[in-house]
């Protein structure tokens, strides 16, 4: 094992740590405020090869390992998750046409990905069926040449900015996920629309929409693989795309223990910095030594990922160790803020609200957990 970083690794890592300071954290709190899409941010991203990372050199992208993903990942995340999870969204979006398109398929959509900046959207859940994916029912009726879609996916990321939507929808609803396939859609197809935006409690600069398809007119030629093979591209695509959701968990976490530091240094009670005190210390030890797990248990999935090797089980404890380290570690954090932790005017209380979205989405970590458990059981 040689955890030292190559030097292209190195020169990633610091280039994005560079955007996030300088472009991504001074422009979070706007963001978090107002609601307001930071789509000039990212697009500067993808001018640095931060964005749409999965596209391999063949079809024009840099073709990021999933290690090297959850480097750039990482620094991108101590500026803002919210902001981050709609840069990550693209590889999501676009890890479907990677694993199961055809050339001809990743021509016509990963090229112009990677030749122009476009926003892509990943859309799986639905009001019925978060957890419970099998059981979507957004319905995609064969018509000669076509599918006609029908019915509605929510809490889509960039679903109200996106330039290409990667849908998974059920040509028979009964057969739960043996009937699924994966489809994309170009913005601006009849019938595609998007709803309001979603008011949340926290990563609010990315944008989260129902997204609404009527009577949606998709060639057969824009399924990805055979039918009925959607659920299956779905995992495979959850599987690359947890190590770095843990890597975003790291970011967020790494970042309230920074300001916890640099508080605790600063800040006295009874004439003396806080600090100095046992029960502070002890708060900030432990907020190291879990980041640092989840750090090590995220960077060993990404690489069983770039191995070839299953890492359903890892991915799943890279996920949900880390992004429970990041929501443990934030509230830390505002405990040793005190009441100004609690205050908009100091960072960690968006840092809290940011981190507990982590434990829901891509997976809630009871669903981790049950993944973790089955895979337990057949070994």
């Amino acid at each position: 094992m040689d955890f030292r970083l190559s030097d292209e690794q190195q020169a990633l890592q610091e280039t994005a740590r560079r955007f996030a300071r300088s472009e991504i954290a001074p422009a979070a709190a706007h963001h978090d405020q107002t609601g307001e899409f930071p789509r000039a941010i990212i697009q500067k991203a993808w001018e640095l090869g931060l964005v749409s990372t999965c596209i391999p050199e063949t079809y024009g992208g840099v073709g990021l390992s999933v290690i090297d993903s959850c480097l750039a990942v990482e620094e991108l995340a101590w500026g803002c998750s919210g902001m981050t999870t709609s840069i990550m969204c693209n590889d999501l979006g676009l890890m479907p046409i990677v694993i199961a398109g055809s050339d001809e398929q990743k021509k016509r959509w990963l090229e112009p990905c990677a030749a122009d900046f476009k926003l892509v959207s990943f859309c799986l859940s639905e009001p019925e069926a978060g957890s419970d994916v099998a059981g979507l029912q957004l319905l995609a009726e064969r018509d000669g040449d076509d599918y006609v879609l029908n019915g509605t996916k929510c809490w889509i990321t960039n679903g109200g900015e996106a330039d290409v939507y990667t849908v998974f929808a059920t040509s028979d609803r009964s057969s739960r996920h043996k009937g699924i396939s994966a489809f994309v859609i170009a913005r601006g197809t009849p019938g595609l629309s998007a709803g309001k935006k979603e008011d949340k409690m926290g990563q609010r600069a990315s944008d989260t929409r129902v997204v609404h398809f009527d009577n949606v007119r998709v060639p057969a030629a824009d399924r990805l693989g055979h039918e009925g093979e959607g659920f299956k591209i779905a995992m495979q695509t959850l599987d690359r795309t947890r190590p770095p959701i843990g890597a975003l968990a790291t970011g967020i976490a790494r970042r309230a223990l920074e300001e916890s530091v640099a508080y605790a240094k600063e800040r006295k009670a009874f004439g003396f910095p806080i600090g100095g005190f046992q029960a502070v210390q002890f708060l900030l030890a432990d907020m190291a030594k879990d980041i640092e797990a989840g750090r090590l248990l995220t960077h060993q999935s990404a690489w069983m990922v770039d191995q070839g090797l299953r890492a359903s089980k890892y991915s799943s404890f890279a996920k949900c160790f880390a992004t429970d380290v990041a929501m443990r570690v934030t509230t830390d954090a505002v405990q040793i803020f005190g009441g100004n932790g609690y205050t908009k005017e100091y960072p960690v209380e968006k840092l809290m609200r940011d981190a507990k979205l982590m434990q829901i989405y891509e997976g809630t970590n009871q669903i981790q957990r049950l993944v973790i458990a089955r895979e337990l059981l057949k070994e």
